[in-house]
């Protein structure tokens, strides 16, 4: 039974990981847990899977829940970094899904990959931040880190078997989100509504509105040149909108290897957790005489209507804080477009004034974390 601690287990990636967890209760026992602010189905959580231990964002929230508790419960509630570190280095702890959204997954990471636990990794900023720290300590650790993304999945999977330097290129699909054909005129009107309505993918706030900008497509670029060690120059975004082939490879020979299946995020958990055995199907098995995959129809990112692709590839080749700064800003500007407080394209002028700046003042290249924590 492999024993496993969930980063962000209330967020979209979090609560599909413990879905695969319920068809499969001999397989996976959950020792820990960790959210930001819903402690509410947190609790239901814990109810649920009796945890050991879990972790909230502060320490407010951390009160609150344990006055929430039971009197009889056994479970240690802790709060902020520290606390999610804590529940992910716990020793009985085998694997840690990583699925927190942003930043601040990124230290309980590099805390489980010092204990030395199997990463199953979903928070892309991890690597788009932290990639020069993170990469290299899996080697040194010898540790396991397996995407659980579906393109970096799909990625993962087409080269299982193949020897090491066959990798000539990378298809990274993308849906194209829901505003696959506007101009920029039209991108100055999008509402709030209209970017969280994703045509392909149910997923949390934050990544959806990333997926309507394309900046996640660009984030999904850096962190699969971290994970496939394969520069972004041999990264090509392909928009696929019917988000059935999740990614391709190209090989030296010419070959081209694609994964397929209907969108699901559960699928790619299921095969990482599960690595390197392939258990029973819990999704919709692929069909290509389905309604939804008789037609398959690919076309290029136009990169001049969403820019911050060409922003990400450009952090990317820069590498440094800068694709810190880059997320960061990123990060800050989508909350206030969730809040509404910025506009759809705010969100670009916002990330390009903060990288013309950190540029200005100047990238340090081979930061620690520190140093990346501090832009």
């Amino acid at each position: 039974m492999k024993r496993l601690c969930i980063l962000g287990s209330t967020g979209s990636i979090g609560t599909q990981t413990l879905q695969v967890v319920r068809h499969f209760p001999e397989e996976f026992k959950i020792e820990s847990l960790t959210c930001g602010f819903n402690i509410e189905l947190l609790l239901e959580q814990i109810q649920e899977f009796h945890p050991s231990c879990v972790s909230v964002a502060t320490k407010e929230r951390k009160e609150t829940l344990k006055r929430m508790l039971p009197r009889d419960s056994k479970v240690k509630v802790f709060c902020g970094e520290d606390g999610h570190s804590h529940c992910a280095t716990l020793p009985k702890v085998d694997c840690v899904v990583a699925a927190m959204v942003g930043m601040k997954g990124l230290a309980p990471v590099v805390a489980a990959i010092h204990a030395g636990k199997e990463i199953e990794l979903a928070n892309k900023e991890t690597l788009v931040a932290g990639g020069s720290i993170v990469m290299p300590l899996v080697k040194q650790k010898n540790v396991s880190l397996r995407p659980v993304d579906s393109e970096h999945s799909a990625i993962w999977q087409c080269l299982m078997g193949q020897p090491k330097g066959s990798l000539k290129k990378i298809l990274l699909t993308a849906s194209g989100g829901p505003f696959r054909g506007y101009s920029r005129e039209q991108l100055e009107q999008v509402t709030l509504d209209a970017a969280l309505n994703h045509p392909t993918w149910n997923m949390g706030g934050k990544i959806t509105i990333d997926s309507a900008t394309m900046m996640n497509k660009g984030l999904e670029v850096i962190e699969a040149s971290w994970l496939f060690d394969c520069p972004v120059d041999r990264i090509d975004i392909v928009v696929h909108p019917q988000s059935i082939v999740h990614s391709m490879v190209e090989l030296n020979d010419g070959s081209v290897l694609a994964q397929m299946g209907f969108p699901n995020m559960m699928m790619p958990i299921q095969v990482a957790l599960f690595y390197p055995e392939r258990s029973l199907g819990i999704c919709r098995p692929f069909s290509p005489f389905d309604e939804q995959s008789r037609t398959l129809t690919f076309e290029p990112c136009d990169r001049s209507v969403f820019r911050l692709v060409d922003m990400a590839y450009h952090a990317a080749l820069v590498g440094g804080t800068l694709p810190a700064a880059m997320n960061a800003a990123n990060e800050v500007v989508v909350a206030d477009f969730l809040a509404g407080k910025a506009s759809f394209l705010d969100i670009e002028r916002t990330v390009a004034k903060v990288m013309e700046r950190h540029e200005r003042d100047g990238v340090t290249q081979n930061p620690s974390l520190a140093e990346i924590f501090a832009v």
